[in-house]
């Protein structure tokens, strides 16, 4: 079968967050089961300057896009296996960011009408085209209005995958025909409480609706979770599925991660406690293995769970803990814990930046990984931590509650440390648990056998994404 991604992220060409990860990732895996992939993306200013020896032009055509007509050249790069297609226009995509602009909703839309002219140039036709996010929402919108009547797409099919609800593309009702050159008479499949709703478009118009976990598929459907989309959600219910996102398990594995201190196995779990060591050296902590170590990497921001741990965060220190931070987030935030690190010298490491070198170092020193996100569709870095034997402390939300299981002493079941109401007690509550299960040595032996033992590969979810494309046929 043949599948396209449109995505505007894909490792390592294009990645901000979890969808790069996804694209970049998955696949791989489709290919292993017999799928024959590609994928397309924008060409990014940072694309071009880092793979402009591998780039290979392959045509140049115009899009219209309304009352424009516009350049677009169409590159290629094989990589690993894959064909990876970059549609360039350097007013669009010859920018420092990939987002964040005023005219986001007129680059996309030629980005998603330009996808959609260039298999045409092809000799190589998709059956399914998987879109992820709202910028790639246009793709099923224009494939359900003014290409309807051209056969040369009849066959083709749409998945659409939501990775967080909260992005929906949003934009004043007054634009839709000069800005996306969609006709009046399509209007409803966009309008949504008065104004355009792109995300809601993809919902209506792709065939096959999907997003990151089973429990964030349900949670959609409620207000408390969809930033006011649980309507449309629950009415094309009968198309919507939740499939769990995976991680490249060949990156993330201590046993050859060239950006650890020292490579580990389950069976030389001694070299994590090493790794522990020369991670406090390096952040300027005390040196001393017996001290739980928690972890936090990511976006500081109050629906991560930041305001949680702010509220009790002198609280925690009462206990004999260490914690690193590493991320970027809100100013009040980032001040908040850089003031902390300065309060508990030795205690608490701040490092406000993103460092893909020392994100490894803190997933493979740590005792604990905290994630106490007050929404979270699936999450990877807690499928991460468990891969290099660090103990997830995760509330019950999204894809974080399909992915981890409280760790019962009587059972000796479970992968990491719950709680479930959004409520600094129970965070505190569950991190002392956490604790708890630390300071007992065969309770700990074997949470970490079992966090080793988790497998996130993306094999059953490629497998679930397979039986999803085959069934549009």
């Amino acid at each position: 079968m043949q599948i396209l991604f449109v995505s505007t992220e894909a490792e390592p060409f294009a990645k901000s967050g979890g969808l790069g990860d996804v694209v970049g990732s998955l696949p791989k895996e489709l290919i292993k089961q017999g799928a024959d992939v590609r994928v397309v993306l924008p060409l990014y200013q940072s694309i071009k300057q880092k793979y402009q020896d591998q780039l290979q032009f392959l045509y140049e055509y115009n899009v219209d896009l309304a009352w424009r007509n516009l350049y677009c050249g169409l590159y290629q790069i094989d990589y690993e296996g894959i064909v990876y297609y970059f549609l360039d226009n350097e007013n669009y995509f010859g920018r420092e960011s990939y987002y964040g602009y005023f005219d986001d909703g007129e680059r996309f839309a030629f980005y998603s009408k330009a996808v959609l002219l260039m298999l045409k140039k092809l000799d190589w036709l998709p059956k399914v085209l998987h879109c992820n996010e709202w910028q790639t929402s246009l793709v099923p919108i224009y494939l359900k209005s003014e290409l309807i009547s051209d056969i040369f797409y009849n066959d083709m099919r749409t998945v659409f995958t939501i990775h967080n609800v909260e992005y929906q593309g949003l934009f004043d009702s007054g634009v839709v025909q000069d800005l996306f050159g969609i006709s009046q008479s399509h209007f409803a499949l966009i309008e949504y409480n008065g104004i355009i709703n792109l995300l809601k478009g993809a919902i209506v118009c792709c065939d096959k609706l999907t997003t990151v976990s089973p429990t964030y598929a349900k949670e959609l459907q409620d207000p408390y979770f969809s930033h006011k989309l649980d309507p449309v959600i629950s009415q094309y219910a009968y198309k919507f599925v939740g499939i769990i996102n995976g991680i490249d398990q060949e990156k993330y594995n201590p046993e050859t991660d060239p950006l650890l201190f020292l490579n580990y196995t389950p069976r030389a779990i001694k070299r994590k406690s090493a790794n522990k060591i020369k991670l406090q050296d390096r952040m300027g902590l005390i040196q001393d293995p017996k001290i739980p170590l928690v972890g936090m990497i990511g976006r500081l921001v109050a629906h991560k769970g930041i305001d949680l741990i702010a509220q009790d965060f002198d609280a925690l220190l009462l206990e004999q803990v260490q914690i690193i931070i590493l991320g970027t987030g809100d100013e009040a935030y980032q001040d908040f814990f850089l003031k902390k690190a300065q309060d508990y010298p030795g205690r608490v490491a701040v490092s406000i930046h993103f460092s893909p070198e020392l994100a490894n170092k803190i997933y493979a020193g740590s005792d604990f990984f905290l994630m106490p996100s007050k929404s979270e569709p699936c999450g990877i870095a807690q499928m991460i931590s468990l891969r290099y034997g660090t103990i997830p402390i995760v509330r019950e939300t999204g894809g974080l509650r399909d992915s981890i299981q409280a760790f019962n002493p009587n059972t000796q079941k479970g992968n990491g440390v719950t709680f479930v109401h959004y409520e600094k007690e129970e965070l505190l509550y569950a991190i002392n648990r956490g604790l708890e299960l630390y300071k007992d040595p065969k309770n700990w032996r074997k949470l970490v056998a079992n966090a080793f033992k988790s497998d996130f590969s993306w094999k059953k979810s490629a497998n679930d994404y397979m039986n999803l494309y085959q069934s549009l046929r």
